[in-house]
This record gives structure tokens, sequence and C-alpha cells, in this order.
């Protein structure tokens, strides 16, 4: 697996382009100011370097070193600094209570991998933290224009629920959506979104679009 990625990010280009997904930028506003964030399987480093841009102190986890050497890269082009950490998410060790945001977009791992990581996602946010979450679910298989071709590796917005009960949602919700970014993702997408907070204070404002 690691291998495939490697070789998909050996390319000079960016496989998905070097703006960053635009779910995370319409929603950038909710990360607290000078945030420690933790971005998930970032690979090229897309977003990791637009949040460093506002300001956060980003760190970025991925298992390909030629993905977060291209990350790297980017980061020097825009004048940020980012932490990179190579790992495999089954190994990653998330400190409790560390991080103001945590940030999983096109983050696909087998189910019972993903149950883990959410369910250290939940500690692992400060009291006023938030996480954002774009994903492929089971039904872009037929759309073919990006992700996945196996459906555990994508969730559906039910599952989300249960994975991240522990979280209070400000958004929910399974669309349809043209997605444009870089070679790897193109063309009308089915995707699960997610906004959660530990914060109960914040339960009042949920906005929940199903």
């Amino acid at each position: 697996m690691v291998v495939k990625w490697d070789e998909r990010y050996a390319k000079s280009e960016y496989f998905y382009g070097t703006e960053p997904n635009s779910f995370l930028r319409e929603n950038a506003f909710r990360i607290p100011p000078g945030s420690q964030v933790l971005c998930l399987a970032e690979g090229e480093g897309r977003n990791a370097v637009y949040l460093a841009k506002l300001g956060h102190k980003v760190t970025a986890v991925d298992f390909s070193a030629v993905g977060l050497e291209k990350l790297s890269k980017l980061a020097k082009e825009n004048q940020v600094q980012v932490t990179t950490i190579c790992c495999d998410l089954r190994d990653f060790v998330f400190e409790e209570g560390k991080w103001g945001a945590i940030v999983s977009i096109w983050c696909h791992t087998p189910s019972e991998l993903r149950r883990k990581i959410h369910h250290d996602v939940v500690r692992a946010l400060r009291p006023i933290g938030i996480f954002i979450l774009e994903s492929y679910t089971p039904e872009q298989i037929k759309f073919k224009t990006g992700g996945p071709q196996d459906a555990d590796l994508m969730p559906t917005q039910a599952q989300l629920e249960t994975e991240l009960s522990g979280l209070k949602p400000l958004l929910k919700q399974e669309i349809q959506r043209q997605i444009s970014e870089g070679i790897g993702h193109h063309g009308m997408s089915a995707v699960v979104q997610f906004i959660g907070t530990p914060n109960a204070a914040t339960s009042s404002s949920v906005d929940q679009k199903e």
C-alpha cells in the first residue's frame, strides 16, 4: 500500500493539486486562532500548508515519506512550517487533549482502523477543539471520479454518527457535489461531511444538515 502511494506522489505534479480541499477552506473559520492542528493522511500537504498560512501550528501525519517530502517543499514555497510525521495511522499515538483541531480529508482506511482512529480523535481534542472530516461514501464507487473502490474504506453518515458519538455535531450530511482536485479527484462525487466538537456548550447551536 505504501509503495502505491509513494509511486503516485513521486511524479513532479501534485496528484490532488496544491489548493486546499474546498470543504475545509469553507469551514476553517471554525478552528480557534493559533491552534495546534493535526492533519490525518495528509499526503502532499495542500491542506496542512493552507492551515499553516492561516497561522495555525500544523502537524501532518502520513505513511508516505515521498508525499511528506513534497509537503515540505510546498511549505517552503509558501514560507510556512509544517511538522511532518511519517507513520502508519495504526501506530500513531493520539495524545489526550492536545489538539485544537483534527482534520480528516479523504482519510480512507479499513473500517476497523477507522473506528479506532475516531475513538482516539474524540479524546485527543481539546475541550474547545473541532474535528473536520470529508470522506467519500460507498456510493462513490458508481461515480468513478476518485477515491477507493472498496466500500469498506468509505463511511456513511450513520457510521460516523456512531463512531463519533462523543462529539457534538455542528454539521453532518451526505451529499453529491462537484470536486476538482488535481488529477486525483474530478467530477460529481458522493461524500459525507462531518464537523464536531467535544464542547457541550455548542450543542444549542447544532446545525444538522441531513
